[in-house]
């Protein structure tokens, strides 16, 4: 074989781990039934979310997410997930509301109420729709009543990332790539979200729990990336590691 089709053929194979390596990416687009959507039972789970800088931990809230399968206002049945965030600070409480569409995630309703120390709470609302992200007129109170975001592809809401995660088809070497939006925040983005790996989690007690490893980089390669392990049978997120750009280390873990 010449020196030229040598060279040849080693781009041709090049190309084709390339675009094999990209065919492995799966999009998961909004409407779409979630091929493990039945993992995401009735269920109320808590996490602890702190700090860690060297040997220096600060604790910052207690999460709870509660999951609930119940009917709308209409009478539909839908899926219902309920946060409510307690923060180390007395007096500080976040509560989020939001609603899907059974089988598929696809959000409709999402309201956050953030309670400050001054006792004020401010109130936003949105309405997810095919082609943007608007403000609830009708919300009472709701300070982003104003808000319009276009979503040029329909997104899935950010901030039950961890519910989503549940409901994917996770197994080793699968990646997701899917359109998030934080409800008031940037625009809708693909984000990736890669199964690495697998690891068996030990709790202080002693239990033991065989999970699936996911990460992600939040569209910031310059960073480290974000992990999940999530329990292989439940899916249940157990725990969360983000490294920020200061060197600390932020942790949500699940109490159990």
């Amino acid at each position: 074989m010449s020196f030229i089709s040598r060279v040849a053929l080693g781009a041709a194979l090049a190309l084709a781990v390339t675009a094999s390596a990209q065919a492995a990416i799966t999009p998961v687009p909004v409407g779409q039934p979630l091929a493990r959507f039945d993992k995401l039972q009735p269920a109320t789970h808590r996490y602890l979310r702190y700090r860690q800088m060297g040997d220096t931990i600060t604790p910052l809230d207690v999460w709870t997410r509660e999951i609930r399968i119940e009917p709308d206002k209409a009478g539909v049945k839908r899926l219902h997930i309920v946060q409510h965030w307690d923060g180390s600070t007395p007096g500080v409480v976040k509560k989020l509301d939001s609603w899907f569409e059974l089988g598929t995630f696809r959000p409709f309703a999402h309201e956050r109420r953030v309670t400050g120390k001054d006792g004020q709470t401010k109130i936003e609302g949105f309405d997810f729709k095919p082609d943007r992200i608007v403000g609830l007129k009708d919300m009472e109170g709701n300070t982003t009543a104003a808000y319009d975001m276009a979503s040029p592809q329909p997104a899935f809401n950010f901030e039950t990332d961890m519910e989503f995660l549940q409901a994917l088809p996770l197994a080793k070497g699968y990646e997701a790539s899917v359109v998030f939006h934080h409800p008031g925040g940037e625009a809708p983005a693909a984000y990736v979200f890669k199964v690495t790996g697998s690891e068996v989690l030990t709790s202080s007690a002693g239990g033991k729990v065989d999970c699936w490893v996911v990460t992600t980089d939040y569209n910031h390669p310059e960073m480290k990336p974000t992990t999940f392990w999530l329990a292989k049978d439940s899916q249940v997120v157990i725990k969360n590691v983000a490294i920020a750009p200061d060197g600390s280390t932020w942790v949500k873990t699940l109490l159990w």
